[in-house]
C-alpha cells in the first residue's frame, strides 16, 4: 500500500495529460452545474456574420468595402471598441486593379479607370484608421513563414518580473509563426490581437491565452487588446514569479464598472486596478455561461440599418462568425458547439465582472497533501480497526474533500480538484481490503493467469490444485510433436510495418491455437510465426496421434476464410495482398517432458529426437508440395486417415532413412475409390523410382501428375522429376537403397 501511494503522489507530481484531463473534467462537471448567470445588459455585443447574412450579402470574403461600411455604421453607432475574429490576409479580388487585370474583353477605357480606382483594401483601411476603436485579428502558425512587406507590429506588453527571477515570459506559449493582415490593412488598426484558442488535449477550451510569444516578444489575445484600447492605454502589464506568470494588469490606476444598464465606464482610481489572474502559462480561465442568443446581432441588420442601436452604443463590438461552413466551431465546458468568437465575448464579460475562475499554487498543495494525509491514515486504519469502519472514515474524508471543492468554487470561484486524493483514498481501501481477504484467491488466479499463456488448460487446473508441480524435473511419454510454420514469410511480412506485422500474426496464430487446444494439445510455445504444440501431456491423450493430425487438418481448413478476411482488409487499405499458407510436420515418439529451465524461470516443455524429427518434417513440406507431412510412428498410428507416401529421408542431423508420408484428409477422403486408385498408383511409381527404373518411372510419374490433380500434386512430381533427371546423368550407387539425404532443415 505504500508502494502504491508512492506511486500516487509521484503520478501527481508529473502530472500526466490524462490526469490533468480528468481534472479538468471534474472543473467541466462544476461550471456545468452551476454556469455564470447570463449579464442581463452585456456590455459584448457580438456583429453575427451568420447564415442570414451569407445569404443576403453573398458568400465570404465579402469585398473589402462592405466590411468598411460595417465600420462604419458601428462607429458611428457608438461602439467604444470593435474587434475582428477573423483576418484579410490577401488582398481583395473585388478591387479595381485586380479586376482590370482578370477581366477579358475591356476597353482600354475602362480598364484604366478600374486601375485607377482607390483599392478595396485601402478603403477598408482608411475606415479602420478613421474609427480608432478596431482591433485586428492575429493568429497563430505552427510554421515557420513571414509575410513579404508586412512588419511585425508593435507589442503592448510589459514584462515585470522580480529581480533574480527567471522571466515569466519563458511559461508563455511560443509560436513559430504569425498570420497576420496584408501589408495595407494591418498598419491601420488601432490595436492587434491574437485571436488564437487553444483547445485541451480533449478539443474542449477552457483556458485562452492572454498572451501568444513570438520571437521573443509578447502580444495580446483580442479580449485584452480591446480593453487596453477602451481603457486607452499604452500597453498592458503582465507579473510573473519563480513559478511562472501570475497576472495582468490591464489599466493600472484605472477602474472599470458598468452600471445597472450594462454601460461601461473607466474611471481613474490610484489605489485600483484591473487585473486578472492567470495561471502559470498565462492563460486566463473564464467562467462560461450558456450561449446568450440575445448577444448576437446579424451583419446583416447592421448593413441594412435596421439593428438596435441600443445594442451597439457603449459596447464592446466583437465582429465574428457561426456559419458552419467557416468551421470556427468550438467546444467549452458549458456548451458542446459555440462560435468561438463568443469565447472572446465571454472572456471580456468575465474580466469586466471579475468573474474569472482561478486556481493558486497552494491549492495544488493542498490537493497532494489530502491525497498523502488521507492515503497514510487508510494504512493505517484498514488492518487497525478493520474494513467495515474504515470505511466511515472514507466517507467522511469524501463528503468533506468534496463539499470543500464546491464551496471554493461557488463561493469564491477558485477551482480544486478532490477527485485524486478521493480516487487515491478509494483505491487504498480496497486494495488492503482486498488482500486482506482474498489472498489465496489471489495466488490462485496469479498462477492461473501466469500458465496459462503456454499450457493447456488442463495443465493449468492441474498446476493450481497441486503447486507442488511446479518444480524442475521431467518424465518420458509417448507423445505427438507439431510443428507449424508460414511459407514465405519475408515477401508477407515486407508489406508490413511491425505494428501490422504483429496484428497479421495475431490473426494467423489465434484461430490455429484454438483448434490445438479445442483437441487437447499442448501449445509449447510461439516462435515468431511458427507454433510447436503436443500431445498426451500433462494428461493422458490415448488416441493423441489421431488429436494431432485431426488438428492439422482442421488448421489447414482454417486458412482459407482466413485469407478470405485478409484479402478484404488489403483491398480496403490499398495494399498488395499475399495469401498466407502455412506447411506442417507431424512425428510421434518417445519425448521427455517437464518443467525445464531454473528455479527462478523455467518452462514446461519436451525435449528429445521426436521434437527434432518433428520440426524436420514441417521444414520438408514446402520440398515436397503438401500441406502435411508425417513421419512413420504418426501415420501408423492413424490408418483410417487419407495418407500417401512421399520418400524414405534422411532428415539433417540423422544417420537412417525415414519413410515420410503426406496427410491428405480424413475417413472421407481415405474411403474414395479415386483417391484409393491415385494412392495405389503413387506406391507403384515410388517401387519403380527405387528400383531404378526411370523410363518406367516417368510414364507411372505422368500417370501420376494426371490422377492427382484434385489434390495439387504438382510440386511433388516436379521434385521427382527433376531427381531422375539427375541420376540419369549421374546413376546412385549400385547398392542405393531410394534413401534421399536431405541437406536443410
Amino acid at each position: 500500500a505504500l508502494v502504491i501511494l508512492a506511486l500516487f503522489m509521484s503520478v501527481r507530481i508529473v502530472d500526466p495529460g490524462p490526469l490533468q484531463t480528468l481534472r479538468l473534467k471534474t472543473f467541466d462537471f462544476y461550471q456545468n452545474f452551476k454556469p455564470r448567470p447570463l449579464m442581463p445588459n452585456s456590455p459584448v455585443t457580438i456583429v453575427d456574420l451568420d447564415e442570414a447574412s451569407l445569404d443576403a450579402i453573398g458568400q465570404w470574403p465579402w469585398p473589402r468595402t462592405t466590411v468598411a461600411n460595417l465600420i462604419q455604421k458601428l462607429d458611428k453607432m457608438g461602439s467604444i471598441a470593435i474587434g475582428l475574429d477573423i483576418f484579410f490576409v490577401e488582398e481583395d479580388r473585388m478591387s479595381g486593379s485586380n479586376l482590370a487585370d482578370k477581366l477579358p474583353n475591356l476597353d482600354d477605357t475602362t480598364r484604366d479607370k478600374l486601375k485607377n480606382l482607390i483599392s478595396n483594401d485601402q478603403v477598408f483601411a482608411n475606415a479602420i484608421k478613421k474609427s480608432r476603436r478596431v482591433v485586428l485579428g492575429q493568429t497563430v502558425l505552427s510554421v515557420k513563414k513571414e509575410y513579404k512587406g508586412r512588419r511585425a507590429t508593435r507589442s503592448r506588453v510589459f514584462v515585470k518580473g522580480k529581480r533574480g527571477v527567471a522571466s515569466p515570459t519563458t511559461w508563455i506559449f511560443n509560436a513559430p509563426g504569425l498570420l497576420r493582415n496584408n501589408g495595407i490593412i494591418e498598419p491601420a488598426g488601432a490595436g492587434h490581437g491574437m485571436v488564437t484558442i487553444l483547445p485541451e488535449t480533449d478539443g474542449v477550451v477552457r483556458r485562452v491565452p492572454a498572451f501568444i510569444k513570438h520571437k521573443k516578444r509578447l502580444y495580446p489575445t483580442l479580449s485584452l487588446e480591446m480593453l487596453r484600447l477602451a481603457f486607452g492605454r499604452p500597453g498592458v502589464v503582465v507579473e510573473g514569479n519563480a513559478a511562472g506568470v501570475s497576472r495582468v494588469l490591464i489599466a493600472p490606476r484605472v477602474q472599470a464598472s458598468m452600471d445597472a444598464t450594462g454601460k461601461f465606464s473607466a474611471k481613474g482610481d490610484k489605489s485600483s486596478h484591473l487585473t486578472v489572474t492567470t495561471d502559470n502559462h498565462g492563460r486566463m480561465w473564464p467562467y462560461f455561461s450558456r450561449m446568450d442568443k440575445s448577444k448576437y446581432v446579424s451583419a446583416a441588420d447592421i448593413l441594412s440599418g435596421v439593428a438596435n442601436p441600443k445594442k451597439i452604443q457603449g459596447h464592446f463590438v466583437l465582429i465574428g462568425t457561426s456559419a458552419e461552413g467557416l468551421k470556427d466551431i468550438k467546444t467549452v465546458p458549458t456548451e458542446p458547439l459555440i462560435p468561438g468568437v463568443e469565447v472572446h465575448a465571454q472572456l471580456i464579460e468575465t474580466i469586466l465582472a471579475r468573474t474569472y475562475l482561478s486556481r493558486p499554487n497552494s491549492v495544488s498543495t493542498a490537493e497532494m497533501g489530502l491525497a498523502l494525509f488521507g492515503g497514510l491514515l487508510m494504512i493505517v486504519l484498514v488492518p487497525w480497526i478493520g474494513a467495515r469502519w474504515t470505511v466511515l472514515f472514507f466517507f467522511v474524508v469524501a463528503a468533506g474533500a468534496g463539499g470543500t471543492s464546491w464551496y471554493l468554487f461557488s463561493e469564491h470561484r477558485i477551482i480544486m480538484d478532490a477527485a485524486f486524493a478521493v480516487m487515491t483514498i478509494l483505491l487504498l481501501y480496497i486494495t488492503l481490503t482486498y488482500m486482506a481477504y482474498t489472498a489465496e484467491e489471489a495466488e490462485r488466479r496469479q498462477t492461473r493467469d501466469a500458465f496459462s499463456k503456454y499450457m493447456s488448460p488442463a495443465m493449468v487446473e492441474k498446476v493450481v490444485e497441486d503447486p507442488s508441480l511446479l518444480t524442475l524435473g521431467g518424465q518420458k511419454r509417448d507423445m505427438t510433436l507439431l510443428f507449424c510454420d508460414v511459407r514465405g514469410f519475408t515477401s508477407i511480412s515486407e508489406l508490413f510495418d511491425a505494428e501490422g506485422l504483429t496484428v497479421l500474426i495475431n490473426k494467423l496464430l489465434t484461430p490455429l491455437t484454438n483448434v490445438i487446444l479445442a483437441r487437447e494439445g499442448t501449445v509449447d510455445k510461439y516462435m515468431g510465426d511458427c507454433i510447436m504444440a503436443f500431445w498426451n501431456a500433462p494428461l493422458d491423450t490415448k488416441d493423441h496421434a489421431r488429436q494431432g493430425c485431426m488438428s492439422a487438418l482442421e488448421m489447414m481448413g482454417e486458412m482459407a476464410p482466413l485469407n478470405d478476411r485478409l484479402e478484404i482488409e488489403a483491398k480496403e487499405e490499398g495494399r498488395k495482398h499475399l495469401p498466407l499458407r502455412v506447411g506442417l510436420g507431424l512425428n510421434s515418439g518417445g519425448a521427455v517432458v517437464g518443467n525445464m529451465g531454473t528455479e527462478q524461470r523455467m518452462d514446461y516443455s519436451v525435449l528429445g529426437d521426436t521434437v527434432n524429427t518433428a520440426a524436420r518434417l514441417e521444414g520438408q513440406s514446402k520440398t515436397y508440395g503438401v500441406d502435411i507431412v508425417l513421419g512413420p510412428n504418426t501415420r501408423n498410428s492413424v490408418p483410417e486417415l487419407a495418407t500417401i507416401e512421399l520418400d524414405i529421408i534422411q532428415v539433417k542431423g540423422k544417420t537412417v532413412g525415414l519413410q515420410i508420408y503426406a496427410l491428405m484428409g480424413d475417413e472421407t477422403l481415405a474411403q474414395n475409390a479415386a483417391f484409393q486408385d491415385f494412392n495405389k498408383l503413387n506406391d507403384k511409381f515410388l517401387m519403380t523410382y527405387r528400383d531404378q527404373k526411370w523410363s518406367e518411372a516417368r510414364t507411372l510419374m505422368a500417370e501420376c501428375r494426371e490422377m492427382g490433380k484434385p489434390w495439387h500434386m504438382d510440386g511433388l512430381y516436379d521434385l521427382y522429376d527433376s531427381r531422375i533427371a539427375a541420376y540419369e546423368e549421374e546413376p546412385p550407387e549400385a547398392d542405393w537403397d531410394g534413401v534421399f539425404i536431405a541437406k536443410t532443415k
